[in-house]
């Protein structure tokens, strides 16, 4: 079966809307993946519920390596978040191969008064509730990493959920801090509109060597952002494993890294078990801070 896979063009779901942080890295890896595959690999953008709309869509799929998912931490939150999904991410999807991790990186109003974390944990607790903490809405990545850093430095933030970009409100002042992934503020630091205070990976980016890591302030403290490839479950494991092969190529070409490391990323290369784990991984950590923030869906 996976000898003549594929005869016709692939889909690749994607459950965020075009120029998201998602969605860029699909459109990337989805013209070289064509020209791998030898058949087009098309993007198609299915936003709602936090990415539960594409995951559904493609947990009903046909399982013949024709209906792929782009997988993200959303993926990994809404297993916790929400009580009432028709399916079960780890158990429906199929890992196929991770792309890419990138960090989250804190940003503030570039005339906030702090310039470091410690400064920024000793001035948010001087003044309890009147931070505010933007996010992309209840239960989405930006929130729970926030979350977390509330429940490991013990500050108060009132978090301020948005259906739409909180770039214009952050740059304007309306609130003065957002975790949110590197590639989307990547251009406003390089610019000087937002002051990045830290990068949310274990390790300091290579795009911006010089901001330090949460984690050298708050010991333990770690989230990032990674992308990756899932399909249905019962996807014959020829097909997968050929997917597999030709991901791991595609995010092992120097341009491709070259491309990634310039918004901050850095290749997820490994096995589907690999990226599996990953996914499990995630869904464990998030589920702690989702419980322990008592976070609802909107």
């Amino acid at each position: 079966m996976a000898e003549g896979y594929p005869t016709r063009p692939v889909r690749f779901v994607v459950g965020f809307p075009g120029g998201s942080a998602t969605d860029i890295v699909a459109r990337l890896i989805a013209q070289p993946l064509s020209e791998r595959l030898g058949q087009q690999v098309i993007v198609d953008n299915r936003p709602g519920a936090a990415s539960n709309i594409a995951a559904e869509l493609v947990v009903r799929a046909v399982p013949d390596g024709y209906t792929l998912l782009q997988v993200a931490p959303p993926n990994a939150i809404n297993a916790t978040l929400y009580n009432n999904l028709s399916f079960n991410f780890i158990h429906d999807i199929a890992p196929v191969a991770g792309i890419v991790r990138y960090p989250y990186v804190m940003v503030v109003n570039s005339s906030f008064p702090t310039k470091t974390v410690p400064e920024f944990i000793a001035y948010t607790k001087a003044n309890p509730g009147k931070i505010n903490m933007a996010s992309a809405g209840n239960g989405s990545v930006p929130h729970v990493v926030g979350e977390l850093f509330k429940m490991m430095t013990g500050v108060e933030m009132l978090h301020v959920p948005y259906r739409g970009s909180y770039f214009s409100d952050l740059l304007g002042g309306q609130v003065q801090i957002v975790f949110t992934p590197l590639p989307a503020a990547i251009g406003y630091i390089r610019a000087g509109t937002l002051r990045a205070l830290a990068v949310t990976t274990a390790t300091r980016s290579d795009a911006l060597s010089d901001i330090p890591t949460v984690g050298e302030f708050v010991p333990g403290y770690e989230a990032s952002s990674w992308q990756g490839v899932g399909a249905p479950k019962s996807t014959p494991a020829e097909i997968i494993d050929k997917l597999n092969r030709e991901i791991n190529s595609v995010v092992a070409d120097p341009k491709m890294k070259a491309r990634l490391a310039d918004l901050g990323g850095t290749p997820l290369a490994g096995s589907p078990a690999d990226f599996g784990k990953l996914i499990s991984d995630e869904t464990e950590k998030w589920a702690k801070v989702v419980k322990f923030a008592g976070i609802k869906p909107e």
